[in-house]
This record gives structure tokens, sequence and C-alpha cells, in this order.
């Protein structure tokens, strides 16, 4: 058993729809949350995701950077999530490894946000203090120390007992001595609670609710504190506070009676000290007084405001800026005008909907759940209801944000893969009911999603490519739906990527949009580019013309491909398909209960006409179809009825039954692959933790057990690579646990199979969750021989490609 040398050439998964789901870190990186991973990505390459780590068994909630103190060598992350538990995880940022130092327990239901004292406390105090907020009522606060373990210190039970959704921390004085915390959720007011540090007592840190601020008129979805003037001692504090009432409400926390409060921001004594807007909160924490007073109210988005963050502009006057992100697809950019200190939107980012109720909270957009800034407060993130992310750079010459490259990925599990007959790009489908197309840009090395060609109705289950430009694809529904590439993207994907220019180029449509209400992409053609009712970035040929992969918005509207054919037949969801090599067949089946429909049906692509009878043999659900053999001879089909089937090609295009083996496994089989080009070999996958190979014996011969291999849970996924010139067959693993292995077998005799070399692939290299599907690229030169690269599809919503040196 050797360990294999892996390198991840590619990493795609969509993040998780929360809006305290990701952190910016001060060393550049956003951590955010996907499924149960933690993804990490560095918006200032084009690399996209940089690896994912797994560790929580259930959605990740909330992520959360901690402050990185004088002689740290390494960044510290805590996250929370479905699973009730946090983690600590240490990150070396020179290496990259990613190792989770700890797992606090303690919470009864799922965490939705996480606080961090973003400066220490005092000179001599290294802790690190943190709270989570839960939907069990509760707020905890943390200690934690580098190489030590983090100690609950406190826990509050929220008043009335609604659900905290958003907590801000920030030390009130100068020297650290006092901390405030504010929190909010599922209720219109927030609370303000004020504790004294004891450095010489790391046990005892007590927060006491002090006041209560009243004024929004829904739930509070996100806080966030700034000192106003960090240079300048005895500073005030900003407390920003978003919510679904469509605005943002600023609070003045200052040292000192209510008096030298209203004298400190200018307010007339006569007329705004008995203003009810003006109510100011007592606090007290060290044996100092404070008091919080409303500041400012923001008005200026049309739908709920999930996040709010304060940075300082990267300019010289380091002026404040509030970003706020909210459900009606934009994003917002706030500054206090220096004469009249009204607070304006200096610059607004996102979409404009053209359709009155598109990007409500609960409509088809769902507009933005979060915005980030950079350490530099040069860039702007946010994440939206797809999964995906935008990405905007300030241009100082012109005071101007300007859309960059940013990445995206599936949300949900990851059903199908379909490598390009050349391995020029890779398909796949997912349950979040959309097919993307990704390939390497060739200028930068690296891999993107460039089209997403199918967005669907229902889960898509399955995946084929049927020639250069058309693919095939099923879904929970009872038909197969056939796609052509448009003009546009097919001049995309030759401009920037290998994907060849087909040769029906010329004939292929211009591009497609979906109806409303409709499932079918309809073929059209260019809007003409003087059309005045759109902005040159709504034509779907010149918002493709770019030298850089499509941003979000443009995949989601700009890359459809054209829907040419619908196959239909089955009576039920279909649950596997396959197409031959050349494209000439599709073999497809559907989920069953009963012999008549578990049954195979042949469609040739020529006319599109059904091939008849259908392939009776299973009982139940066929879970794989296989072509294999020269010239796709065979037609291997496996199912839950525990049986594997190979069908024969015969003269006048149909297929007869060859060979079936009722207890091929003595569970349900999970999934098959034909190994080399000549037919004789194939594998078996099966819940009961069975590997099997299968060898014929001779040219007329039968499929005879040639070995079985056991692993520990229940295998999921398979596929053979080209075979080796030295007859070596190179097969890939996947289990229910998300193992990958490589398995390199040679046939001797006439029905023994030998494994030449078992390849473990390293363990953070696993998926936390089931092992969906396995492909190997076709060979591209200089990738064949000794060099290959598999696709892995995952439960967990990634897609991922690995290069394996075997």
């Amino acid at each position: 058993m050797a360990e294999a040398v892996v390198i991840s050439r590619y990493l795609s998964a969509g993040a998780n729809r929360y809006s305290a789901a990701a952190d910016w870190g001060d060393e550049g990186t956003v951590a955010f949350g996907s499924d149960s991973n933690v993804c990490f990505w560095n918006p200032a390459n084009t690399r996209g995701i940089t690896h994912i780590i797994s560790g929580h068994t259930a959605h990740v909630r909330s992520v959360k950077f901690l402050p990185k103190l004088t002689g740290d060598e390494v960044s510290f992350l805590v996250t929370g999530g479905d699973d009730l538990t946090l983690r600590i995880w240490a990150s070396d940022p020179e290496s990259g490894a990613v190792t989770c130092l700890q797992t606090l327990e303690g919470h009864t239901s799922p965490i939705n946000c996480i606080a961090a004292l973003r400066a220490p406390q005092t000179a001599d105090d290294k802790r690190r203090i943190f709270a989570s907020g839960a939907a069990d009522a509760t707020v905890k606060v943390w200690s934690f120390e580098a190489g030590g373990q983090a100690m609950l210190l406190q826990t509050i039970k929220t008043a009335k007992g609604y659900l905290p959704l958003a907590i801000a921390l920030s030390p009130l004085d100068d020297d650290g001595k006092a901390l405030i915390m504010a929190v909010a959720g599922t209720t219109s007011t927030v609370q303000i609670f004020t504790a004294a540090v004891r450095p010489e007592n790391s046990t005892e840190l007590e927060f006491s609710l002090q006041a209560t601020l009243s004024g929004h008129e829904n739930w509070v979805r996100s806080l966030d504190f700034i000192r106003e003037k960090p240079d300048e001692a005895g500073s005030d504090l900003l407390l920003a506070s978003a919510s679904q009432d469509k605005y943002i409400r600023i609070w003045r926390v200052h040292q000192g009676t209510a008096l030298s409060a209203l004298s400190a921001v200018g307010v007339d004594m006569a007329v705004g000290a008995l203003m009810p807007g003006n109510k100011i909160h007592k606090l007290s924490a060290a044996g100092q007084k404070y008091c919080v007073m409303f500041e400012a109210l923001l008005l200026g988005h049309e739908d709920w405001i999930y996040s709010a963050k304060w940075t300082r502009a990267a300019s010289p006057d380091s002026r404040l800026q509030l970003l706020s992100a909210s459900a009606d697809n934009s994003l917002s950019i706030w500054e206090s005008d220096a004469d009249s200190g009204i607070w304006i939107t200096v610059a607004r980012l996102g979409e404009l909907s053209r359709e009155k109720g598109a990007t409500t909270a609960t409509g088809s957009i769902g507009g933005f759940w979060t915005g980030l800034w950079s350490p530099t407060a040069s860039t702007v993130v946010t994440l939206g209801r797809t999964g995906s992310w935008r990405r905007w750079d300030h241009d100082p010459a012109t005071d101007a944000w300007h859309q960059a490259l940013a990445i995206s990925g599936h949300t949900r599990a990851v059903t199908g893969l379909s490598w390009a007959r050349d391995g020029s790009h890779l398909l796949s489908t997912s349950s979040d009911q959309t097919t993307r197309l990704h390939a390497e840009w060739t200028a930068t090395g690296t891999w993107h999603e460039l089209a997403r060609p199918q967005i669907h109705g229902y889960d898509l289950n399955c995946i084929d490519t049927l020639g250069p430009s058309s693919f095939v694809s099923g879904a929970d529904e009872k038909l197969l739906r056939v796609f052509t590439t448009p003009q546009s993207v097919a001049r995309l994907l030759a401009r920037l990527t290998p994907v060849p220019l087909p040769p029906d180029a010329s004939t292929l449509p211009d591009a497609a949009n979906m109806p409303v209400l409709g499932l079918s992409n309809k073929a059209i053609d260019s809007a003409p580019l003087n059309d005045e009712n759109l902005l040159p970035q709504q034509h779907p040929t010149s918002a493709l013309e770019a030298s850089h992969p499509p941003f979000e918005d443009s995949l989601s509207r700009h890359t459809l491909f054209p829907e040419t054919e619908k196959l239909y037949g089955h009576g039920y969801e279909i649950s596997c398909l396959a197409a031959t090599a050349d494209g000439a067949l599709v073999a497809s089946a559907c989920r069953a209960s009963s012999l008549n429909h578990a049954v195979v049906r042949l469609v040739e692509t020529r006319r599109w006409t059904e091939v008849k009878p259908p392939l009776a043999a299973h009982a139940l659900t066929v879970t794989r179809l296989r072509f294999g053999g020269e010239g796709d001879r065979f037609l291997l089909s496996v199912g839950r009825d525990r049986q594997w089937v190979v069908w024969e090609r015969e003269e006048g295009g149909g297929f007869k039954l060859l060979q079936a083996n009722a207890k091929g496994h003595s569970r349900m089989i999970l999934d098959a692959a034909w190994g080399g080009g000549g037919g004789r070999v194939f594998a078996t996958a099966g819940r009961d933790r069975q590997v099997k190979v299968w060898v014929r014996r001779g040219e007329g011969g039968e499929f005879v057990l040639g070995l079985a291999v056991a692993q520990e849970h229940a295998v999921t996924a398979l596929d053979f690579a080209a075979e080796e010139g030295d007859g070596r067959m190179v097969l890939a693993v996947g289990t229910e646990a998300g193992k990958l292995a490589v398995l390199v077998l040679r046939v001797e005799g006439e029905g023994e199979v030998v494994i030449v070399e078992t390849v473990e692939v390293p363990r953070e290299l696993w998926l936390p969750r089931a092992v969906m599907q396995l492909a190997w690229r076709p060979a591209r030169g200089e990738d064949g021989k000794g060099r290959r690269e598999l696709a892995v599809a995952g439960e967990d919503g990634s897609l991922r490609i690995y290069a394996v040196a075997v």
C-alpha cells in the first residue's frame, strides 16, 4: 500500500446561505461554511478555493476569525453549526494546513452567530474572548488562549427567550478594562451588556444586562461595533444594527454622563434632548459610567437587510464606511457627510430588478446574504442565494467600484458528472437543480465555472455528453432533456479554454433564455445591440465577450443552453442514463418498484426515436448504466435488486441479454464501470461493502468473479481510467463515508485479477459524506500515462478535481 501523490487541481463548493457563515481574516483569506465543510478562498488570486476542511457533521452556520496577537504564528478560526458544536481551528498561512484544536459542546440547538473581541483586553491579558449565540435562546461567552484550551466563562439566557441571530463585542474603554456586548435576533430590540475584565482571574468575566434599545420594527439580523476615532483617547463607539424592517440604525456609545454625550454630538438641549428618538440609556462597567443614544437612521434598501459591517476606507483620511447587504439584491456603502453629518449612500453595488417582486427575501433571486470588507477596505464580496460569491474592487484613481472574478459552486449534493469525450471540460449536475460547465482558463491555468447550461425546477440526477456541443440530463421528472451549446457560449469557451469550437458552430442558436414559470430553455436570437431597453451587460452575446470567465450574473442569465429535445417513456423519476461514445444512442432508467418500470429504454439520437422493446431484466430501480467494449458493444446495468446484467448489441441496433447474475452482491449494487476498452472486465460496487471485479473467460465465455475487495463502508462510486499500455487498470473507489482509494489491477490467466498496488488518498482529501460519482478525465497528451485527473462528486455539494500520480 502506498500513499498517492495527490494535488487538488480544482475545488468548487457553494456557500451556505446564512449571514454569519463567512468571515474575512486579517491575512486576506475568506473562510465560509459550505454544507458541513469550511472552505478557504483568497480573492486576491484566481485559484479559487484553496482547501476544504471537514469536521462538523451538519451545516456550518457561523464562521469567525479570532484576532491575531503579537507572536502568533498561526491564525485561529471558530466555527459553529447545526451539529450543536463549536470548533476551534488553527491555520498555518505558510503551509496552508488547517487543524482542529478543540470541539466545544454546550449549546443544545444550532449555533447562529459568533462574535470575537477584535483587540486584546489589556497588555497582560492574552485571552481571546468570543461569544456564540444559538437557537437554544442562549449566548455563551468563551475564553481561548493560544496553546491552551477554550473554556466557558458565562451562559446568558436571552430575555423573553428570543433566538440570537447577531452578536457584537468591543472594548468599552481605551485600556480594555471594560467590555460591551450587543445581542439581537428574533425580536425588534437590541440588548446591551457590559463586563469588567479581571486579568488576574482568567475564569471570571460576567456580563450584565444594562440597556434594551428599541426602534426597529422587525428582527435584527446584524450588529457591528467600531471606534469612531481610534487615535483619540476616550473616543465614542458606534454600533450599527441592521434589520428586516429594511432600515439600519446607528447608535452612539459615549463614556460619561448623558449631558456630556449630548454636548459631544452637538445636540440642541432646548429641543433635541426632549425628542423620543434621543432617549439615552445609562450603562456602567469597571467603575465608569457610559451612555447609549440613537445616532442615525439609514434609509435606502427596499427589503430585508442581512448584514452591516464597518471599516475604515483605504484613504488618507481613513473615513468610516458601512457596508450593508440586502435581500433587494444590492450592496450599499454608507458614509457620513462631512458638512451635514447625514449618512448617505456613496456607492450602490449589485443589481436593480426589472421585475417587481423578483428580489424579495422569499422570491426567486433572494438577494445578498452577507457583505464582507477586505482587511484593506479595497475589496468587498457578497454571497447570494445561488451560493456563489460576487466581488468588487475599488479603483482609487476614479473612486469607483468594478466587479471582479469570484467563485461559485453547487449548494446541494453533486449527483452526476460527465467529461467531454476529449477531456476539454466537465459537466456536473446537482440536487440544487443546476447543471454547470467547468473548464480550465488557459490564461491562468486555473479551473472555473464557465457556463450554467441548465437551471431546472426539479432536482437533477444524471448527465452524459452526446457530442462536442450537446448533452442529455435526467431529473426528478419522467423525461430526459437534450441541450445544445449556443454560439455565444461556444465562442467564449473557444476563446478562454481548451474547448474547441464545435464543427457546426455556425448552425448553433445564438443564445437561450427560460420563460417565466417555464422549465424549457428556449433558443433565441441575440438582442440587437441598439435595443434601448437593454443595458450592454444584458445582451446575451456582448455579456460573454469579456477576457475572463463570466461573473455570477452572466452565468445565471446568459450561459443557458437551448433545449432541443425531450425524451419520454418513463413512468417515474429518472435514476440514471448513459450515452455511447459517438452519442448515437442513449440508455436510461427510472425509479421503480416493479418489473414494468424497472426497464432500460434506448433512444437513437439521429431521429430521436425509441429502440423497442425496452430491456427488461431488473425487478427494482436500475442505479447505473454503462456502455463498454469496442464500439460500445455491451451495455452494463446494475440495480437495487442486487443483480448485474450485461446486454450485447445486435446487428439490427437493439440489444439482447448476454448474461445476468441475480446474486452479484448480497445487498443493492450502487455503481459499476467497465475496465479497459475490450469489454473483458467490469467492476461493481455494493452496499455490502464489496468491490467486485468480473472477468470474461475467452471471447464467448461468461463473466466470472475475478476479485473481491472488502471496504470499511458501503461503496457508492467507481470508475476505471483508460487502460495502461502494460495492461494495468486503474480503478478509483469512493465510499459512503467519503473515503477515496485507487486500485491498480492486472488480469492474469483466464479469470484472475490481482492488485498490483493500492493507493490510499490522504485523509484530508476525503469527503465528509458519501462520494456520489467518480470520473477519470480522458487522457489529453501529457496528462495521460502516469498523471491522471479524477473528478469527484460529493453529497456535501463539493466538486473536486484531483491530480493523481499512479
